[in-house]
């Protein structure tokens, strides 16, 4: 195992080191300037160089990279250009919302997923398991935000049951700002449950009719026992990697669903600095959602070795 998670730990230093460049590169060729931004159509072309000399967009790619690299090994992301504080700060003050919304949204796509796709597995071909992929891929084809539009009209505006947007003020209590993350967390969950069903209802098929699960059953054990116990132990292994991926995904997807029922959260954050080409908060912002994605595979990588010691790196 410690062999195993050495090499993973060299394969994610390497996947980080490609996406820092990637992230440098691809922010800097996006069209507009930050300075012109910040000083607004009226600025001079001589206050707009200024305030890019001030802000160190004056020097070339790589005498920027070299000094965004520096940063980076030194534990600093950089000085956010319009918030005036450090990205490290910034990113922290949004981070409750979107790390409950992400765990929610896994737990609730979870409990809705595993249960489903044993199920349909099990009665394969019957009216539920026709029904459940049905909607599964009807799920897995809805836009989130437009989920997300609906379950506000239903829930928050019709029926008053949750708030329409926000997180709560400064002296709310923490379940009161969980109760805003109800409606934002369904609608990540439903969708992303669409994926892991029918990962679920695969990998279980292709164990339910092997050989150890019919010893099993001749040995008398209870039908759940056989189902829980011998099949699923044996198909988790994809159903494990599709859930690391969602996690992941959930992160990313965070964004959409954070500006659709207005969270204070990095998805939101995201949005903002794009919007006003805030280049250290987006290179930060991403680099940290890439960092997160990597460290959740190497995660389930290490499960793999506790689920089933069969598996060799």
């Amino acid at each position: 195992m410690l062999r195993a998670a050495f090499n993973r730990l060299v394969g994610m230093l390497t996947v980080m080191i490609l996406v820092v460049t990637i992230v440098f590169v691809i922010v800097r060729v996006t069209p507009g300037d930050p300075a012109a931004v910040m000083l607004g159509p009226e600025a001079t072309a001589q206050d707009v160089e200024d305030l890019r000399q001030r802000l160190g967009l004056d020097g070339s790619l790589i005498e920027q990279f070299g000094v965004y690299v520096a940063g980076i090994a030194r534990g600093d992301l950089g000085q956010s250009i319009f918030l005036g504080q450090s990205v490290g700060t910034a990113l922290w003050q949004r981070a409750e919302p979107t790390f409950f919304l992400t765990i929610f949204s896994l737990l609730i796509a979870v409990v809705i997923a595993l249960p489903v796709g044993i199920a349909s597995a099990y009665w394969r071909g019957s009216l539920f398991d026709q029904t459940m992929t049905t909607l599964a891929m009807l799920a897995a084809s809805v836009p989130s935000f437009w989920l997300g539009l609906l379950l506000i009209q239903s829930f928050a505006v019709g029926l008053g049951w949750f708030p329409t947007s926000g997180y709560g003020g400064p002296g709310t209590t923490l379940f009161e700002r969980l109760h805003h993350l109800v409606l934002p967390a369904v609608t990540l969950g439903v969708v992303s449950s669409a994926l892991i069903m029918r990962f679920t209802r695969a990998s279980m098929l292709d164990v339910l009719n092997d050989d150890y699960v019919r010893t099993a059953r001749s040995k008398g054990m209870t039908e759940w026992r056989v189902v829980l116990k011998h099949a699923l132990k044996n198909a988790l292994i994809p159903i494990l990697t599709v859930i690391g991926l969602t996690a992941a995904l959930l992160i990313s997807g965070a964004i959409v669903t954070e500006t659709v029922f207005g969270l204070p959260g990095v998805g939101n954050l995201i949005v903002s600095a794009v919007l006003r080409r805030d280049y250290p908060v987006i290179q930060g912002a991403l680099l940290i959602v890439a960092g997160l994605y990597v460290l959740v595979n190497f995660l389930i990588d290490m499960l793999y070795l506790l689920v089933d010691p069969r598996v060799r790196y």
